[in-house]
């Protein structure tokens, strides 16, 4: 048996952040990672605009996971064990792992949770018609064209505005496909701006809101769509149904943060992920969760910047430096959001950081947060959309009820 202060499981930006961060602070650190490399979906992302926010200057993927990678490598307090499966997280921050040196159990005093995310495929969204080859989603495309070096095909419709859909509808573009359309169930994309810009609009790409597949067609190989608009219910208005001929239906339709392997801990019905406090500890103090298992993120920048300070409480909480007062106060989103995290902060003074994303876009309002009739603080929004996370300060100072985060 191994013994550590810290176990990271996860080998992705936010696991290596995590993992830095822990052994700054002082903590021995074991760092369990599935695949071969570290970098996690980085290493398939070779477009730029990563690392302006954390390392100040423009990166491609690989060049943001490489200088992660060399900083983890350089760090004497970070055991890094690569070709790693976790089987099992126990329920006293114990773990199970099958590596190269067969089973092992891991006794840390923390455990951070890195594992990522995963796409919904076809089945997930209960997409009708056939099941032909073609039918593929975003990040699989992104391995095989940037990885693979091999198309999907040359005809293609993408459903979802994700960031990665949106990016592949750029990169297939420039490979010789032709992308007839972007269609996107809701009213709004899910997807950064500067995305819509460079990846659709530069290059001449209707994206069309309000509209999704209807069924896909074919035998062996996709060969169209029936698509159309939907109503406020989201169900097919018939009346709009049209054909369209492709050989490739690409899937951006929304991330699910890998939760299987965890213990079981409290959820979040909205992120799917774990409801955390201000520390990033679940409701087993010795298991904390940052990055995209806990909730997606826009930016990568803040999926390293989040680990940052989870890695920093996980080693706290190893040497016995939290707050473990019983005394909580519930963080709630008021109407107009989606979600707010954390959702729980201790009683007492000092500064907490909410992160939260809107409903709906929102134009020169008042992000307010209240406990009672008392206002803790406010943040002026010029614009604001349900495709970027946005985040909120303020002094949580006397409140002892609920706090409510409000659009004004």
């Amino acid at each position: 048996m191994t013994k550590t202060d810290v176990v990271v499981i996860g080998g992705g930006p936010a696991g290596m952040s995590a993992a830095l961060s822990a052994s700054k602070n002082g903590s021995r650190v074991v760092l369990v990672e599935r695949d071969a490399v570290l970098g996690g979906i980085l290493n398939q992302c070779i477009h730029n605009g990563f690392g302006l926010h954390f390392f100040k200057e423009e990166l491609t993927g690989p060049e943001f996971a490489h200088r992660f990678r060399e900083m983890v490598e350089a760090d004497k307090n970070i055991d890094v064990r690569l070709n790693t499966l976790v089987t099992k997280i126990g329920d006293d921050a114990n773990i199970e792992v099958m590596g190269a040196n067969g089973f092992e159990e891991i006794d840390a005093k923390a455990v951070v949770m890195c594992m990522g995310c995963r796409e919904r495929t076809a089945g997930n969204i209960n997409l009708c018609g056939t099941r032909p080859m073609g039918v593929l989603t975003a990040g699989t495309v992104q391995k095989m064209v940037n990885i693979d070096g091999k198309m999907v095909g040359k005809n293609v419709v993408i459903l979802g505005s994700g960031d990665i859909g949106l990016i592949m509808a750029r990169r297939l573009t420039l490979e010789g496909a032709k992308v007839n359309a972007v269609f996107e169930i809701n009213s709004t994309s899910s997807g950064l701006r500067r995305n819509i810009m460079q990846c659709l609009e530069d290059f001449d790409i209707p994206l069309l809101f309000n509209t999704t597949i209807f069924e896909i067609v074919g035998k062996d190989r996709v060969e169209g769509v029936f698509y159309g608009q939907v109503d406020q219910n989201f169900q097919p208005i018939e009346s709009t149904r049209k054909f369209l001929k492709c050989d490739a239906v690409v899937l951006s339709v929304g991330l699910i943060p890998e939760m299987e392997l965890s213990p079981k801990v409290a959820k979040s019905r909205v992120t799917n992920g774990a409801i955390v406090n201000e520390f990033y500890q679940t409701e087993k103090p010795w298991l904390f969760s940052c990055g995209n298992i806990l909730h997606i993120h826009d930016l990568v920048d803040n999926v390293a910047l989040e680990a940052e300070q989870a890695g920093k409480c996980a080693s706290d909480f190893a040497q016995n430096k939290l707050p473990t007062s019983a005394k909580t106060v519930q963080i709630k989103a008021g109407d107009g959001f989606s979600y707010v995290l954390p959702t729980t902060v201790f009683e007492g003074a000092g500064q907490v950081e909410v992160k939260f994303r809107l409903k709906e876009k929102v134009v020169k309002k008042t992000i307010v947060a209240k406990c009672g009739a008392a206002v803790l603080g406010k943040k002026f929004v010029l614009a604001g959309i349900p495709g970027e996370m946005m985040k909120f300060s303020f002094e949580k100072g006397g409140a002892s009820g609920e706090i409510v985060l409000q659009i004004e």
